[in-house]
C-alpha cells in the first residue's frame, strides 16, 4: 500500500510547536489540549520534532498508581461503579496520548522511518489528537457523575510497555497498537453492552465513538509495522510475532474481535498463532 503525504513537517513560522510540549505537560486537560495544538501545528507546517524524549512523561499527582492486581472490580449498577470503569478508560486514553507523542519524538527520525517521517508524524499526531478528544469526553462524563480523573487508583502497565520497547520502533508498533490497543477492540463491545444494560446510554455512546476510532489507530499501527518490515526486508507477520515474543511480558488471550481487527487490516494469522504464548519482556 503506497504511503500518502497528507501534511508536511517543516518550520515556516516563528512559533513552532514541539512534540515535547505534550510529554512535559502534567495536567491531564492541559496535556490533551497540547496534543490538539501539536496536531494543528503539524497540519500548518509548524511542528518541531525533537530526537530526545524523556523516558517518562509528566504526570499529575493523582491517580495513585498500584499494581493491576490491586485494582478493585466494581459493578456497573451504581454511579460509582460506572465512574470507576470510565476512570480506567480515561487513564488508558491519557497514556495513549503520551504513547502517540513518544512514538513521534522517539522514532520519527529512526533509520526505519526516516524516509517517510512526514507521513509518520502526520499519522501519529492524528492518533494523539483522537486520544486527547477521548480523554476530554470521558473526563466530562466523570464530572457529570460527580467524579474526576484522579479519584480512583490506576496502574502503570501501559508506560512499562512503552519503556520495554523504547529501543526498537518495530517492537513499539507490535506491542502498543497491535497488542494493547487491539485488545480494546476485543473488550469494548462487551463494556458498551453492560453500560446499555445499566441504562447509562451516555457513557455507552462515548465508548462507541472511541471503539470506532480505535479501529483506525490499530490500522495505523499495522500500516507502519508493514512499512518497517519492507524496510528491513522481512515478512511482516514474522516481524510481529518476533517482536511480541521478545518484548511482550504477558499473554495474547482470546476471545478476539475478528470483525474489528479485519477492518483494521490485522489478519487472523498474526495473532492466533501466538495465543497464550507468554514471553518475558526483554531487558534494556
Amino acid at each position: 500500500m503506497p504511503l500518502s503525504r497528507p501534511c508536511a513537517i517543516m518550520l515556516d513560522s516563528a512559533e513552532p510547536v514541539s512534540a515535547l510540549s505534550v510529554l512535559v505537560t502534567a495536567d491531564p486537560l492541559a496535556k490533551a489540549q497540547a496534543a490538539r495544538d501539536f496536531r494543528a501545528a503539524v497540519l500548518a507546517g509548524r511542528a518541531l520534532i525533537p530526537c530526545d524524549p524523556p523516558d517518562s512523561p509528566a504526570r499529575p499527582q493523582k491517580p495513585d498508581l498500584v499494581p493491576a492486581s490491586q485494582l478493585a472490580r466494581r459493578r456497573l449498577g451504581s454511579p460509582e461503579g460506572r465512574a470507576a470503569l470510565l476512570h480506567a478508560i480515561a487513564h488508558i486514553e491519557l497514556n495513549a496520548i503520551d504513547l502517540a507523542m513518544d512514538m513521534i519524538a522517539r522514532f520519527a527520525h529512526a533509520p526505519d522511518i526516516i524516509g517517510e517521517t512526514d507521513d509518520f508524524v502526520c499519522d501519529w499526531s492524528s492518533v494523539a489528537n483522537d486520544e486527547a478528544r477521548h480523554f476530554v469526553m470521558i473526563e466530562e462524563r466523570l464530572t457529570e457523575l460527580g467524579f474526576s480523573y484522579g479519584d480512583f487508583p490506576a496502574h502503570g502497565g501501559l508506560w512499562d510497555a512503552a519503556m520495554a520497547t523504547r529501543s526498537d520502533v518495530a517492537a513499539r508498533l507490535a506491542i502498543a497498537p497491535l497488542v494493547l490497543e487491539a485488545r480494546g477492540l476485543d473488550v469494548t463491545p462487551g463494556l458498551i453492552e453492560k453500560l446499555d444494560q445499566a441504562r447509562d446510554t451516555h457513557s455507552a455512546d462515548i465508548l462507541r465513538i472511541i471503539y470506532e476510532e480505535e479501529v483506525g489507530h490499530v490500522a495505523i499501527g499495522m500500516k507502519w509495522l508493514r512499512y518497517t518490515a519492507r524496510v528491513r526486508k522481512v515478512d511482516p507477520e514474522t516481524l510481529f510475532k518476533t517482536m511480541v515474543t521478545e518484548f511482550f511480558n504477558g499473554r495474547i488471550r482470546p476471545p478476539f474481535n475478528h470483525v474489528a481487527r479485519s477492518k483494521a487490516q490485522f489478519p487472523l494469522s498474526y495473532y492466533t498463532g501466538i495465543v497464550s504464548e507468554g514471553a518475558k519482556s526483554r531487558a534494556h
